[in-house]
């Protein structure tokens, strides 16, 4: 596996990500969709949230994906197509893998990284397993390898509350690596090594008062952020007789 540029973060002893994921023939199971965000890597992306992840990095942001069981089941090339034609009409240069642990879903999310490169589009992916690893992993995995081929730029290693980075962005620790592995965005991520870069939240509210976040960002800081927002402008006024 090539790397064309790197920041490799430091290096920290840790179990967590170190156990091989199991292969999984079956249909992709994922949770969450949107065809455009800017918080979840380069420029204007669409993303998906896949459902399971056996890694289980305490204070996980996303600890509701663990679960082996839940969200939606669908073909890999019917619901690829369909996120493409989505990210295409939204205007988004690219697609992101967040989870849950997409390599334990590499057989069906390979597919849909395919799509999406073909297309012209990018593709950016989480784990929570380290790329040297994974690279191992993928000498003997068909699955492994595929993903790992439509991939442009990944984020790896698994997520440490012990070890806070807020110098650079999408990651939440300072093991984890963003790593360039086509030369698309290899610029950004020299530049992102040598001067760091803000992070970015999204907080969306719905007509229905639902709040969904996505981005990082600590526990503290998010509760300021909520506290921060106030009295919504459209609450209904009480009326005195």
């Amino acid at each position: 596996m090539i790397v064309h540029a790197e920041s490799a973060g430091v290096a920290v002893q840790t179990l967590l990500g170190a156990a091989e994921p199991a292969y999984s023939g079956e249909p992709l199971r994922w949770a969450r969709f949107l065809p455009a965000t800017e918080a979840e890597g380069p420029g204007l992306r669409a993303a998906v949230w896949v459902q399971g992840c056996r890694v289980h990095c305490p204070d996980c942001f996303n600890p509701q994906l663990w679960a082996p069981r839940g969200g939606a089941l669908a073909d890999p090339v019917e619901i690829g197509a369909q996120w493409l034609a989505a990210a295409r009409a939204a205007g988004a240069t690219g697609l992101t893998l967040l989870g849950g642990e997409p390599f334990e879903q590499a057989a069906a999310l390979a597919p849909v990284a395919q799509a999406f490169r073909a297309a012209g589009l990018s593709v950016m992916a989480f784990s929570g397993h380290s790329l040297r690893d994974l690279t191992r992993w993928a000498t003997r995995r068909d699955d492994i390898a595929a993903l790992l081929g439509a991939t442009d730029l990944l984020c790896d290693g698994p997520y440490l509350r012990e070890h806070p980075d807020t110098r650079r962005p999408w990651i939440g620790s300072a093991n984890q690596g963003i790593r360039a592995l086509s030369p698309r965005y290899a610029d950004e991520v020299r530049r992102i090594d040598d001067s760091g870069r803000p992070d970015t939240l999204e907080v969306r509210i719905g007509a229905d008062g639902l709040v969904s976040v996505n981005g990082w960002a600590s526990d503290a800081a998010l509760s300021a952020l909520f506290h921060d927002l106030g009295v919504r402008a459209d609450r209904p006024q009480e009326r005195v007789a």
